[in-house]
Order: structure tokens, then C-alpha cells, then sequence
């Protein structure tokens, strides 16, 4: 996914959300609430998976790619979210001294 269809994407969800407290949020939320709901979520999960896995349009897997892999384990174990960042930063820190 380019950069450019992901500014597109994020400023038409929180466009979206901004329409909501509109006199159009009616319709809208009857039609497109739980999108609109789910959006920024999505679109932030999409963000994590590129600036880890995407590096000068090619699939990379490299230290970044443990260091998520490690704090989404931290996540499934209900860790607190400073422990899932250190975590994180952890194992992303030892790949690199290792390879």
C-alpha cells in the first residue's frame, strides 16, 4: 500500500468521524457506523505491518519483524501496554546485536 492511499484513507476516517457530529452523522452512522467504528484500528494496524515488514517496496523480514512478533505475544498475555513496548524494543534490540 502506498503512502499517498494511506494519508488518502486515514483523512477520510476521521473525515468520517468529524461527519458524525454533523447534521449528516444520522444517516451516516445508521449506514456506515460500525465501519467508521473499526476504521482507525485498521488503518493503524495497516501502518504497523508496513513500517515493519516493507522496506524500499520489498517484503523485508529482518529484527523489526521479532520485535512485533515478540510484543504481539505480550499482547495475547494481557501485558500492560509499557511492558508490550519494552518487550518489543527487547527483542528488537538483541536480533540486532546478534546478526
Amino acid at each position: 500500500m502506498s503512502w499517498p492511499l494511506m494519508i488518502g484513507l486515514v483523512a477520510g476516517c476521521y473525515g468520517l468521524k468529524a461527519l458524525g457530529v454533523s447534521k449528516l452523522g444520522g444517516r451516516v452512522d445508521r449506514r456506515l457506523g460500525p465501519a467508521v467504528t473499526l476504521l482507525p484500528a485498521a488503518l493503524f494496524a495497516a501502518l504497523i505491518m508496513i513500517m515493519t515488514f516493507e522496506d524500499a517496496g520489498t517484503l523485508t523480514l529482518d529484527a523489526r519483524a521479532a520485535g512485533v512478533a515478540a510484543g504481539a505475544v505480550a499482547v495475547w498475555r494481557k501485558a500492560p501496554l509499557i511492558l508490550v513496548v519494552a518487550v518489543a524494543m527487547a527483542v528488537t534490540a538483541a536480533v540486532r546485536i546478534v546478526t
